[in-house]
């Protein structure tokens, strides 16, 4: 019998201009997006919905440890939905504690606080230094030029790059930004007002700028002499991309300590976030066991941090990145990568300036846009149009600033990958020169 009324169409057809109509209509522009419209993803890979395969050497931002649809994840979040999915933070439940040992365990003596996010995490340290410095009426924390620390109100002050307050004067106070890797400079910036250090293992945003040996010993003993917080954004460097837990942890594991009676570097507090959920909202930071109890019954909270769903996916990628070895992965595969890198720059000068990073936490720096001469007559930046060609070569990298196109791939990317990404950057490279 023929239908009297069709039947509806489909909200959403599956192609790109209907999406992006959609997010013209529905979405806040906050972001200046990519022409890409993605379907579905497997491992290290991507299908946009014309299916179009990319090589995702991006992962979200550092976000997919695991890379995408990984069915140990996929399990993890069936089972314990099937048995809960969320409790208030005012009762105890096995996988935040379970999570918070793991963490600890990966460490040194300390506490663990669940949020959301990474931005949310630097607003936990935040609050532990002006707790610490309440009663001396010390508030300030000293951040790095080029730093990222989030986007709230005191995650922009906190960061050292101005593009990201413009608009959303007046600042927050407390918040002053020194050269990174300039430890006179810091000392030269510290007032009664000071209470706490923050800055990355390795600068992200800002151009995958690690810190020395040299400068997170001077600031852990220049915290040390003042009494201060030392306090470190693991938000993009932590959580094994860099081959160890945290980027410190690999910055430092040749250092030989001056004395027998040295002690081990430890921050006070570290931030955590992205591939500690490998694509799950969640974020973290722990407290050295001295300062651990600052923030007791009711100094802070969060509704959704540390869920039982949350914390459940969290273990399960950190048991995956132990058993399968990962953090050495990122570190072999990583120092392969960044040879090939400088093999690229060594090989197109005029194009590819230098290599940077550690493990895969990697970048590669262009040359200014008028020596390029496909980019000179451009608007955008050279990063931004030498990562477009590289999504016509089918591979997906993040830009930073101007000139650093950054790799931030899943820990467990094979070499089969990493070949294929350093044909294509090569490719765009060759073509370029």
């Amino acid at each position: 019998m023929k239908d009297i009324i069709p039947p509806p169409p489909s909200i959403v057809r599956n192609d790109q201009q209907s999406i992006q109509e959609l997010f013209q209509k529905y979405v806040v522009p906050s972001y200046a997006r990519f022409d890409l419209a993605f379907s579905h993803g497997s491992g290290s890979h991507v299908w946009d919905v014309n299916g179009k395969r990319y090589l995702d050497l991006g992962g979200g931002i550092a976000v997919c440890a695991l890379g995408h649809a990984n069915p140990e994840i996929t399990d993890a979040l069936v089972k314990q939905s099937q048995r809960l999915v969320h409790v208030s933070n005012l009762y105890y439940h096995e996988p935040q504690g379970r999570l918070a040992q793991q963490i600890v365990r990966h460490l040194a003596p300390g506490k663990v606080f669940f949020c959301n996010s990474g931005a949310e995490a630097n607003e936990g340290l935040f609050k532990l230094a002006r707790k610490f410095g309440h009663d001396e009426g010390r508030f300030e924390v000293i951040t790095a030029i080029h730093s990222f620390h989030g986007r709230t109100l005191a995650g922009i002050a906190a960061t050292g790059q101005d593009k990201v307050k413009k608009g959303f004067e007046p600042a927050v106070a407390g918040f002053r930004h020194v050269p990174f890797n300039d430890l006179p400079a810091m000392r030269d910036a510290l007032s009664p007002a000071t209470a706490a250090i923050l800055i990355e293992g390795i600068q992200g945003e800002g151009g995958i700028t690690p810190a020395t040996t040299e400068y997170l010993l001077g600031l852990r003993a220049l915290c040390d002499e003042k009494k201060m917080l030392l306090l470190m954004d693991g938000v993009q460097c932590g959580h094994f991309r860099t081959g160890r837990f945290q980027s410190f942890q690999r910055i430092l594991e040749n250092f030989e300590p001056r004395t027998p009676n040295s002690k081990p570097f430890l921050p006070d507090g570290i931030a955590m976030a992205k591939s500690l959920g490998g694509g799950f909202p969640i974020g973290a930071f722990w407290v050295r066991e001295e300062h651990a109890d600052l923030l007791g019954a009711g100094a802070h909270g969060t509704t959704y941090g540390g869920t039982p769903l949350g914390c459940a996916v969290a273990l399960k990628i950190m048991e995956v990145i132990e058993r399968e070895q990962l953090a050495d992965n990122a570190r072999a595969l990583g120092d392969w990568l960044k040879g090939e890198l400088q093999r690229l720059a060594n090989t197109y000068p005029h194009i590819i300036k230098s290599a940077r990073g550690l493990g895969f936490m990697l970048g590669f720096e262009l040359a200014d846009k008028e020596q390029i001469p496909a980019f000179a007559g451009a608007d955008k930046a050279a990063s931004i149009q030498f990562v477009n060609r590289l999504h016509e070569a089918g591979v997906l990298t993040i830009p930073s600033g101007a000139q650093i196109v950054r790799l931030l791939p899943a820990l467990n990317l094979t070499f089969q990958q990493a070949e294929e990404g350093v044909t294509a950057i090569e490719s765009v490279a060759k073509s370029l020169a």
